[in-house]
């Protein structure tokens, strides 16, 4: 419907001085610090510390916990918790528990050397992810909550300029503290690593002091039960139970059930296509990902130089490329953006076949971040605003939650197995397998756009 549309870009851009949309910058900052410090930042570690790429690969599945938050997301979403849900409010209480989970966790990382124990840095790796994904749960239902639809694209820009900086914090600011901590630059070290680790702990302060801060959505209570869950309630408080023990049925029913039967109910034969999209849509970016840092390692790329260019610089430019997918969402549409997101980023991995030709080329690496990075911002951008929009406010935060994790299940899934197949291949047909896990994609977009035109255009009957 383009008569909703902005008429310029000017008024597009006008978008960004909404103070919730700016509020988001420093909960993206608290959202993405965690999440290379448990995947690209710490295989790089792991690497220098002689962890061999198959035993990396397999460890990258702990971010398979971001994949199955979907199983407690109806707790963060119902489950009020003691003291704190009453002094702070649904979103914030379980946004506070979570950030001081991280902090602890983070701590205990920092104190393990994984040549010493492994297995208690997995362990501590994995308390930060579980948590990490219980804050993405509250956090993205207070995003969804905080503004209307039309507002999603530029929220999911600002949250990903946020989620960006802390980015380049937990990347290149660890590989910068631990490269100046490091006095012998040859041999191992955990001392620099140490210190990096403590710092990023006290780094979640952010995210603390703006949970603190931040006011709760203005959603009422009553809005969270649709219309299929009050039919439930009244179908189980005619059941012959104990009072106490109804009142938790119609809870669990709200929790676990209502929220997917909704989703199902809504979107009818086009919930399989929406659930198929969404689960490979990032395919092509997650499975590379993983590889990504070991590969700067066996070009030769110093810590600085990886630092300074794929965590600073290409940071920056998935935050432009955010930005640009954030104005494009409301000029052509989301479904067109999505398209587009999903073109360049399978085409921008072929450039790191291009790349692994070049040696230890500076240049070629700076030329391959940026279009690779500024892809990934403008596909994240449309995908967020795409998942946003499918949401029903009375379960916001389980069905986002589903979502995402249906999201990074596959992706993650495969990506565990990329350090093998590196082994097995090289890193050229590696990066070209996961361009053509791009092509799916494509078709999927495609008639998922059809479908939501086929929606919008249809004509009840008479």
């Amino acid at each position: 419907m383009t008569s909703s549309l902005p008429s310029s870009w000017l008024q597009a851009l006008r978008v960004y001085m909404h103070p919730r949309v700016l509020g988001m910058l420093t909960l993206g900052f608290s959202a993405g610090l965690p999440l290379l410090l448990i995947m690209g930042t710490l295989s790089f570690w792991l690497r220098e510390a002689g962890i061999d790429r198959t035993t990396i690969g397999h460890l990258s599945w702990i971010g398979l916990a971001y994949s199955v938050k979907w199983m407690w997301s109806p707790l963060v979403d119902r489950l009020p918790l003691p003291l704190l849900t009453r002094l702070l409010g649904r979103r914030r209480a379980w946004l506070l528990l979570s950030q001081v989970i991280i902090t602890i966790a983070l701590v205990g990382m920092a104190m393990t050397d994984p040549q010493m124990d492994l297995a208690q840095l997995v362990f501590f790796a994995l308390a930060v992810a579980f948590a990490s994904a219980t804050q993405d749960i509250a956090l993205d239902a207070y995003r969804i909550e905080a503004v209307a639809v039309e507002l999603q694209g530029a929220m999911a820009a600002t949250y990903q300029a946020g989620y960006r900086m802390a980015m380049i914090l937990a990347s290149a600011g660890v590989l910068w503290i631990a490269a100046a901590m490091d006095i012998s630059n040859i041999t191992y070290e955990h001392a620099p690593w140490r210190i990096a680790y403590l710092i990023m702990a006290l780094s979640m302060a952010v995210g603390i002091v703006t949970t603190l801060l931040i006011r709760e959505p203005d959603v009422a209570y009553d809005r969270l039960s649709s219309k299929n869950e009050q039919i439930a309630q009244m179908a189980i408080a005619q059941w012959p139970l104990h009072p106490l023990l109804r009142r938790f049925l119609v809870w669990l029913y709200g929790a676990l059930i209502a929220p997917f039967r909704d989703f199902i109910v809504r979107h009818g034969r086009q919930a399989l296509l929406i659930l198929g999209l969404i689960a490979i849509y990032r395919i092509s970016d997650v499975v590379m990902g993983v590889m990504s840092n070991p590969f700067y390692v066996d070009m030769g790329y110093s810590k600085d130089e990886v630092a300074a260019i794929s965590k600073v610089y290409g940071v920056l430019m998935t935050i432009v490329g955010a930005a640009i997918g954030g104005i494009l969402t409301l000029k052509i549409g989301i479904m067109r953006t999505l398209f587009l997101g999903a073109v360049l980023s399978a085409v921008t991995n072929l450039l790191f076949v291009w790349l692994a030709g070049q040696g230890h080329d500076v240049n070629a690496l700076i030329f391959t971040i940026s279009a690779d990075n500024l892809s990934a911002g403008i596909a994240s951008s449309a995908f967020i605003a795409y998942l946003s929009g499918l949401t029903n406010s009375a379960y916001s935060a389980t069905q986002y939650a589903l979502f995402s994790s249906v999201m990074l299940l596959l992706p993650k899934f495969i990506a565990g197995f990329s350090g093998q197949f590196v082994d097995a291949y090289g890193y050229e047909p590696f990066f070209i397998a996961t361009a053509l896990l791009g092509l799916p994609v494509l078709i999927l977009v495609w008639l998922a756009g059809q479908a939501r035109f086929d929606q919008r255009t249809e004509t009840p009957a008479p």
